[in-house]
């Protein structure tokens, strides 16, 4: 069934505009256009406005996405507007305006929209825009460079009157095309979808080209002895170093998950010897320092640094930081501000490194980070013509704690049991790992597939969801080099670590006279030595992020049950269900937690059974391998054939606040095996 055709347009021209970069960020700006439909109750035609709703993302905006209000309604508040210093009941007052249900929820950059006497109207984030909007002088910058299509709004903050002076500017220009809103971005309209289109990507692309060819060489001043970028394979190894330092820096007030870059734009800025005056600056749009907060922690020591005197100054400037937060808080704040929200950085700076981003998910840390280089992007154009200037830090505090901000994060729904949580899964391509690795992802954590087999790995990461959810990593866990790999994949990945699932295993079905010393050191470096070299590994991880964690053991029912022919296999489990009383015994001080499962007979979606485990165990007890699932169910308790959906329902409950306070505990997932029980 065909659309509205007004509202076809918006979202193809949204769209096309969302998604290059150069135009604006994710989820930020706005576009809207007006027409006329029929009103289902009086069947007249009414003048309609659709706009993007307040939160949504231009590159991927859905008709379901747009408010929709009534045009006589919504320019009728100008008779009721109480003034500026009251215009946040304004956006209450859009609820009146709804046709029919109304959409999404209006942003407040709605009134630019409905009021400003243009057919289609755009505001948008690009970085070549917001640099003159930054510029010192950038009145004088948008006239030279412009002449007077484009029009200079002081900075004003968004809402209804911003709205009326847009309105006003465009009555009194009728040859302007746009604006540059000082300190924000641009706005541009056009009396069809086409012409707003290319009137937005004009000022885009103008003033982009004014700054390539006037901006002077060295915008970020010279280049600082030191503080080149490291080469890439010693930048990471850094990087994974300091990240459970980082993160605990992040964390301190909450728990948060991290995204690292050592994009080529973030290493420029951080080697040049203007970086700490204009990062001190702070961002100017207010979607940047939303996202980025008012200002990054930046680490002022030389990229050759060791770690070690790296992280003694992260833990200097983290304290320095705090009070600095505490202070702009107390400078700014009113009776009826909104609480202080958390005085940790949201991003961390690392000369010859990159840049560290935290959020309360994998994608809020993505996009600071990537909100953070185009702020770099617009000081770099703001400086190369001028200076840059952002607003104001009375201003931003007005933002960052604005009463309809703080509303919009209260209606936000309560986080996952396991939100901020960063998972481990090793062998989890399949089986057990794959439906832990699914279970966790679904109760909020981001997890790291680790298998043996790369490219299944990836393919399982991408059936949860991509690289904001899971990611897909190597582990040959009997290798300890390979394990360090791919903990510091998921440290890069993520910012840090908080679960690990020891779960990589295999078994070969032999009596003890056919047990070879190979089969034997196979199954025991897989399983005791894998188990082992990955606890180890992510026990100095968890230490250094002082976030306490989880390390969860798959052991197995033959850990305490001695069955035939699978002396090796057993040996190892027992091996592995002691080790989850060790460590639980000597990381508690830590708020480490370890915990075991022993599950039994878990036929579907096995690798160990797939691998000829399950034919040999078919043939030791006379059945078909088909029939190995059901008769493991009938020699149960509970005559229930047990699923790998079942022991990951053990791991997430063994997660959950509910056992909070348990540590050294096998849970048995076997439907019942009496000669199994623990005593």
């Amino acid at each position: 069934m065909a659309g509205h055709p007004v509202v076809d347009a918006l979202i193809t021209r949204s769209n096309r505009l969302g998604a290059d970069p150069r135009n604006t960020n994710y989820a930020g700006g706005n576009t809207s256009a007006k027409g006329t439909d029929r009103d289902p109750v009086t069947g007249e035609d009414v003048e309609l406005l659709w706009v993007k709703g307040s939160g949504g993302d231009l590159g991927t905006l859905k008709e379901s996405g747009l408010a929709t209000l009534r045009l006589d309604r919504m320019r009728a508040l100008v008779n009721t507007y109480p003034g500026v210093e009251r215009e946040d009941e304004m956006v209450a007052a859009f609820d009146y305006c709804a046709h029919g249900k109304g959409g999404a929820a209006p942003s407040i950059d709605t009134a630019m929209h409905g009021l400003v006497d243009a057919a289609h109207v755009d505001h948008l984030h690009p970085d070549s825009g917001i640099a003159i909007a930054t510029a010192a002088d950038g009145e004088e910058l948008t006239s030279t460079i412009f002449g007077d299509k484009v029009v200079w709004v002081p900075w004003r903050r968004p809402g209804f009157q911003l709205g009326l002076d847009i309105a006003e500017i465009k009555k009194q220009n009728p040859q302007a095309v746009g604006c540059i809103l000082g300190g924000h971005g641009i706005t541009a309209w056009g009396d069809t979808s086409e012409e707003s289109e290319q009137n937005s990507l004009w000022i885009t692309r103008t003033a982009q080209a004014y700054i390539a060819e006037h901006s002077k060489p060295e915008p970020f001043g010279p280049a600082l002895q030191g503080y080149a970028p490291l080469p890439e394979a010693e930048r990471r190894a850094k990087a994974a170093a300091l990240i459970p330092t980082i993160r605990a820096i992040a964390s301190a007030d909450k728990p948060q998950v991290g995204h690292f870059t050592d994009d080529g734009v973030v290493l420029d800025f951080l080697a040049h010897a203007e970086h700490p005056r204009l990062a001190a600056l702070g961002t100017s749009c207010p979607d940047h320092f939303l996202r980025t907060k008012v200002k990054p922690l930046v680490l002022d020591l030389p990229a050759t640094a060791s770690v070690e005197d790296s992280i003694s100054r992260l833990k200097e400037l983290h304290a320095s930081y705090r009070e600095d937060y505490q202070a702009y808080y107390n400078r700014h704040a009113e009776p009826d501000s909104p609480a202080l929200r958390g005085a940790d950085p949201a991003i961390v700076l690392v000369p010859g490194v990159g840049m560290f981003s935290f959020g309360k998910d994998k994608q809020t840390a993505r996009v600071a980070g990537e909100f953070y280089i185009n702020a770099i992007n617009v000081m770099r154009g703001a400086e190369g013509l001028s200076r840059y200037t952002p607003i104001d830090e009375r201003e931003k505090f007005r933002i960052e704690y604005w009463a309809l901000e703080e509303a919009k994060l209260q209606r936000m729904p309560q986080p996952k049991e396991l939100a901020t949580r960063i998972a481990l899964v090793t062998g989890a391509a399949s089986g057990i790992g794959k439906a832990i690795a699914k279970r966790l992802a679904a109760e909020g954590a981001v997890v790291a597939i680790a298998d043996l087999n790369l490219e299944k790995a990836r393919q399982a990461a991408a059936e949860i969801g991509g690289p904001d959810k899971a990611i897909g990593v190597a582990a040959d866990v009997s290798d300890e080099e390979a394990v360090k790999q791919a903990i510091d994949e998921t440290l890069l990945a993520f910012g840090g670590l908080d679960i690990v699932i020891n779960n990589a295993g295999l078994s070969l079905s032999k009596s003890l006279l056919e047990t070879t010393a190979a089969d034997w050191d196979l199954q025991h470096d897989v399983m005791a030595k894998g188990s082992f070299l990955v606890s180890k590994a992510a026990a100095k991880v968890l230490i250094d992020q002082g976030l306490g964690g989880d390390i969860i053991y798959i052991s197995s029912k033959n850990s305490v049950f001695a069955g035939p022919n699978n002396i090796a296999y057993s040996a190892t489990k027992a091996d592995q269900a002691h080790q989850v009383r060790l460590l639980a015994a000597e990381l508690g001080e830590h708020q480490i937690r370890v915990n075991g499962i022993n599950p039994d007979g878990v036929v579907q979606g096995s690798g160990i059974f797939a691998s000829g485990w399950g034919a040999n165990r078919a043939k030791t007890y006379g059945i078909e391998e088909k029939d190995l699932g059901k008769f493991y169910a009938q020699r149960t308790i509970l005559k229930r054939e047990v699923l790998p959906e079942n022991v990951a329902n053990a791991a997430f409950a063994l997660l959950s606040q509910d056992l909070s306070h348990t540590t050294g505990l096998h849970v048995p997932v076997d439907a019942g095996v009496a000669a199994a029980f623990l005593r």
